[in-house]
C-alpha cells in the first residue's frame, strides 16, 4: 500500500447515481440510515462467523455493536461498527464502482423514468444503499480495517466525479462511515440528523429489528463538583433486538414487516405478501418470507443471486442459500432460522442434508399455497394475485419443468392469455369450466405476442367454431407445454400441431372431407414431391376457414421458435421439416388442383405452390430461406396480372 493518498475517479454508472443522489430524487431521505446501519449489521454478520470458521483470525468478536455519534457543532454523524470491515481493493471495488449485475439494464431503466419517485424505486431496487447517504451529506469520510489486518484504509468525497483514498495506521477494527450533514432544509426534507430525538426516532422505525444493539450517547458526561468524579455519559441501546421470525404475529405491525423486508432485501418498496412458517417436532425451524412487488433487473440474468438467509439459533450462516428456494422462485425473499443443524455448515453440505430437502418443500408448498389463496381471495387480494403473476409469473411457469412433485399445484396458480377475454387472463380450472361438450384437449398456440398468435390462420375453425385457445407468448411456454402432460384429465394440444378435426361426430362432414381427400389427391402428391426440400408432407386442412394455407408440424416436432432457441444456445439441430396444409375451399388452391389437372407439366404451377408455402410461413410469423426469389415471384406474377 502506498504512504500517500491516491486521487481516484468513480466508475461512470456510479457518477451518475452520485449525481442523482445529491440532486434528491428520493423523498424520503430518512432511509439514508437504515441502508448505513443494514450495512453495518451485515458487517457484523460476516465478523461472526469468520470467527467461528477461522479460529486464528485476530478480531475481537466480545461485544459486537453499532454506535451512532454525533457533532452537532461539526454537523457530523457517523455510523460505526466494529464488524469485519474492508481492505483497501475492498472500498475500491465496493464503494468506487457499483459491483452489481445489470448496471447498463439500470441505467436504461432510470433514463426511460419520467418521475423522480420512478427513479427512487429503481434505485431501491438495486440495494445501492451507501450512495444515498449523499442525500444528506456534502461530503462523506470512511475509515475502515478488516478484521486480522494491520493497516485501516480512509476513503473520502463529495460525490462529485473522484474520491481519495489513503492508508490509516491507527483504524479500529470495523468501518465508521462520517456523514458531513447538509443544512437542514425542512420542506425538503432535510431534517436534523444530529437531534437524538430524530435518530431515536429513525432507528425505532426502520431498524428496531437489527440482531446486534445499536447505541448512541443520549446524554453528554455531566461534569462533577470540584474534587468529585464527573457523572458518565448516558448510552441508550436504540432498538429492541427481537428477531421478527421469533415474535408472536400478533406483536408484530405491518410496517415492521415492511421494514424487516426492506432489510433483508435492500427493496426499497413494501412487500406484496409476507408469510410465516413454523415447525415443531422432528426439526424445529421458523421462517419469515416475503413476496416482492416488483421483479427486480437481474431476475433472468445468468449471474442472478437466489434464496434467502439462512440462520442457525438467531445467528447468521450466509445469505442467498440456494439449497432452501428452488430456481423458480428465486424472487422470494425473507429468512428461515433452523435449530438443529451446525454452524459450521457449507453450501455444499446444505445440498446434501436432508432437513434442509424437507424444509426447503415445506417452504415451497407454503408460497404456492399462499398464492393460491391469494387468486381466489377478494378483490384486494385479486388485484395482489394480477400483479405478482405480471412480475413473476414467467419464473414460476419454469417449476413446471424442473419441479415435478408440485407441478399440479403451480399449474393451479397460473394465468394465461386466451381468445375468450381480450383483457382479462384465465386459469387452467376457469378453461376446463368452459370447454364444450365432448371437448378433449386445451387449446394452445404459442407465438412471440398476442396480436402476431391472433392473426394467424391456426386459429381459423377454432374461431369460427368458438373452441377457446390459449395465447402463450413467453419464451419458457415453448417448453413446458412439452413436458407436463395435462390438467384435470385433459391434455394440452396445440393448434399448430398434429391433425385436427372438429367435426368428428358429424357424418356428412366426415363423408365430405373423404370425398375431397379423393379429389385432391393428384394435387396433394404433386405438390409434396415440388416442395420436398421444404415440407415433408402436403395434406388437406381442417382448421382453416379463409385462408389458402398453412403450416403445421407433426404431434410430437419441435416447434420453429424452440429450433431457434436451442441454436441460439449454440445446439446443433437436424433440420425440421413441417407439413404443408391446403384449405380446399380457397379459390386459390381449387384453382391450382384445376390447373394442375389440365396442364400438369406446366413449370409456372411450381412456382405458384412455392408461393402458397411462403405466404403460409409468412402468415405463421416465420422467415424465408430465400426471401429475394419470393419477391421476384410474386413481382412476375403481379405483373402478369395487370
Amino acid at each position: 500500500m502506498t504512504t500517500s493518498a491516491e486521487t481516484l475517479e468513480f466508475q461512470s454508472e456510479a457518477r451518475q447515481l452520485l449525481r442523482l443522489m445529491i440532486h434528491s430524487i428520493y423523498s424520503n431521505k430518512d432511509t439514508f440510515l437504515r441502508e448505513l446501519i443494514s450495512n453495518a449489521s451485515d458487517a457484523l454478520d460476516k465478523l461472526r462467523l469468520e470467527a467461528f470458521q477461522d479460529k486464528d483470525l485476530q478480531a475481537e468478536t466480545d461485544d459486537l455493536h453499532i454506535t451512532l455519534e454525533t457533532d452537532p457543532e461539526q454537523r457530523t454523524l457517523t455510523v460505526r461498527d466494529n464488524g469485519i470491515g474492508m481492505s483497501r481493493d475492498d472500498v475500491v471495488n465496493l464503494i468506487g464502482t457499483i459491483a452489481k449485475s445489470g448496471t447498463a439494464e439500470f441505467l436504461a431503466k432510470l433514463k426511460e423514468a419520467k418521475d423522480a419517485a420512478a427513479s427512487g424505486d429503481l434505485i431501491g431496487q438495486f440495494g445501492i444503499g451507501f450512495y444515498s447517504s449523499f442525500m444528506v451529506a456534502d461530503k462523506v469520510t470512511l475509515v475502515t480495517r478488516r478484521a486480522g489486518a494491520d493497516e485501516g484504509v480512509r476513503w473520502e468525497s463529495e460525490g462529485e466525479g473522484t474520491y481519495t483514498i489513503e492508508p490509516v495506521a491507527d483504524a479500529p477494527q470495523g468501518t465508521a462511515v462520517t456523514l458531513h450533514l447538509k443544512p437542514v432544509d425542512v420542506e425538503d426534507h432535510l431534517f436534523d440528523y444530529t437531534s437524538v430525538a430524530k435518530l431515536r426516532e429513525i432507528v425505532k422505525k426502520y431498524s428496531d429489528f437489527i440482531t446486534w444493539p445499536i447505541r448512541m450517547t443520549t446524554e453528554p458526561a455531566a461534569e462533577g463538583e470540584e474534587g468529585e468524579e464527573s457523572a458518565e455519559p448516558k448510552v441508550e441501546t436504540l432498538n429492541s433486538m427481537k428477531a421478527l421470525w421469533a415474535r408472536p404475529s400478533s406483536d408484530v405491525s405491518e410496517d415492521e414487516y415492511h421494514e424487516f423486508y426492506k432489510h433483508v432485501s435492500h427493496d426499497w418498496q413494501d412487500p406484496l405478501e409476507t408469510i410465516r412458517l413454523q415447525a415443531e417436532g422432528t426439526f424445529e425451524y421458523q421462517a419469515l418470507l416475503f413476496l416482492p412487488s416488483r421483479a427486480p433487473m437481474d431476475l433472468f440474468m445468468r449471474e442472478r443471486k437466489r434464496g434467502v438467509q439462512l440462520y442457525v439459533k438467531r445467528v447468521f450462516i450466509m445469505d442467498d442459500c440456494e439449497a432452501l428456494m428452488p430456481e423458480y422462485l428465486r424472487f422470494v425473499k425473507g429468512v428461515v432460522d433452523a435449530q438443529d443443524l451446525s454452524l459450521n455448515v457449507s453450501r455444499e453440505i446444505l445440498q446434501q442434508d436432508r432437513q434442509i430437502q424437507l424444509i426447503r418443500r415445506r417452504l415451497v408448498k407454503k408460497i404456492l399455497s399462499t398464492i393460491k389463496t391469494m387468486m381466489s381471495g377478494d378483490e384486494k387480494s385479486a388485484e395482489k394475485y394480477a400483479t405478482f403473476w405480471q412480475e413473476f409469473g414467467r419464473a414460476v411457469k419454469e417449476g413446471l419443468l424442473d419441479d415435478t412433485e408440485n407441478r399440479t399445484a403451480i399449474l393451479d396458480i397460473c394465468s394465461f392469455s386466451s381468445t375468450h377475454d381480450a383483457e382479462k387472463p384465465t386459469t387452467l380450472r376457469e378453461y376446463v369450466e368452459r370447454m364444450k361438450d365432448g371437448q378433449e384437449h386445451i387449446y394452445y398456440l404459442t407465438g412471440e405476442s398476442r396480436q402476431a398468435i391472433e392473426n394467424s390462420p391456426h386459429l381459423e375453425a377454432f374461431r369460427a367454431k368458438g373452441f377457446e385457445v390459449l395465447i402463450l407468448t413467453d419464451p419458457i411456454d415453448e417448453m413446458w407445454v412439452d413436458a407436463v402432460a395435462g390438467f384435470e384429465e385433459k391434455q394440452f394440444q396445440s393448434v399448430a400441431k398434429g391433425q385436427v378435426d372438429l367435426d368428428t361426430d358429424d357424418e356428412e362432414k366426415t363423408a365430405e372431407r373423404e370425398q375431397k381427400q379423393k379429389d385432391f389427391a393428384g394435387l396433394l402428391t404433386w405438390m409434396s414431391s415440388a416442395l420436398e426440400d421444404n415440407v415433408k408432407e402436403v395434406r388437406l386442412s381442417s382448421r382453416l376457414t379463409t385462408s389458402a394455407a398453412c403450416i403445421v408440424g407433426d404431434s410430437y416436432d419441435m416447434t420453429p421458435t424452440l429450433e431457434k432457441m436451442y441454436r441460439a444456445m449454440g445446439q446443433e439441430l437436424p433440420p425440421v421439416k413441417r407439413i404443408l396444409e391446403l384449405n380446399p375451399e380457397h379459390p386459390l388452391v381449387s384453382g391450382l388442383r384445376a390447373a394442375h389437372e389440365a396442364r400438369p407439366e406446366d413449370e409456372g404451377l411450381k412456382e405458384t405452390a412455392e408461393l402458397i408455402y411462403g405466404m403460409a410461413l409468412l402468415a405463421e410469423g416465420g422467415e424465408l430461406a430465400d426471401p429475394a426469389r419470393f419477391v421476384s415471384l410474386l413481382s412476375q406474377r403481379l405483373q402478369s396480372a395487370l
